[in-house]
């Protein structure tokens, strides 16, 4: 489906994403080759979600693991104001006719990560911004990620978690290469280090001996 379609149905579902960022994250999914799953961190109506799968339906339809609890983040609970995105989410992905390929999981990242044994080629990083709960989310999911998988956060022009995560984990970092930005969402691919290429080599060998 051409993009500026996506957008026509995107454009009705609540959520801030840019077009620039909502064609990222379809291009992402679209070069998936199936070795690990996409993984969402934090889905709110299901805007990014959406395009994520969109882009995977024109690639290799790699399934798309949607990770919100649902009750929104500490910015939309203020004043003890209650929040339930999910049955949005669920209509939203169902009229974009994306639902066959996406498993909702409504948990937190953190009870999520520990029944969740599946490699991950595409990791979405956006849930609460906090600084604290952005680098659980990285810590938690960054081991799951396969060589040359990517990983991408939301808003870390703007919001100071997101930032500073990026800055620590992802730029200062020797476990990642190719880091892009477009618009606020940073991109990198995870780098193999050169012990750990001779370590799945030297496996390898031994595993085909046997």
């Amino acid at each position: 489906m051409d993009i500026e379609e996506i957008k026509k149905i995107t454009n009705k579902v609540d959520g801030w994403l840019t077009d620039n960022e909502g064609a990222l994250l379809y291009n992402l999914a679209k070069k998936c080759t199936g070795k690990g799953v996409i993984v969402e961190i934090g889905s709110w109506k299901g805007k990014s979600t959406i395009l994520l799968a969109k882009g995977s339906k024109d690639g290799n339809k790699t399934k798309i693991y949607a990770i919100d609890h649902h009750t929104g983040s500490s910015e939309h609970r203020l004043n003890g104001n209650k929040v339930w995105t999910f049955d949005d989410f669920k209509n939203n992905i169902k009229n974009a006719q994306v639902d066959d390929i996406i498993i909702p999981i409504v948990k937190t990242s953190e009870q999520a990560a520990k029944d969740f044994n599946m490699p991950v080629e595409l990791l979405f990083i956006d849930g609460a911004h906090e600084y604290e709960f952005v680098k659980q989310d990285f810590e938690l999911w960054f081991p799951r990620l396969i060589n040359k998988g990517i990983i991408a956060f939301h808003d870390t022009t703007e919001w100071p978690g997101p930032k500073k995560v990026v800055e620590e984990s992802i730029r200062n970092s020797k476990y990642f290469k190719n880091i892009n930005l477009i618009d606020s969402i940073t991109y990198a691919q995870k780098n193999q280090l050169p012990k750990e290429r001779f370590r799945d080599k030297f496996l390898l060998f031994f595993k085909k001996r046997w």
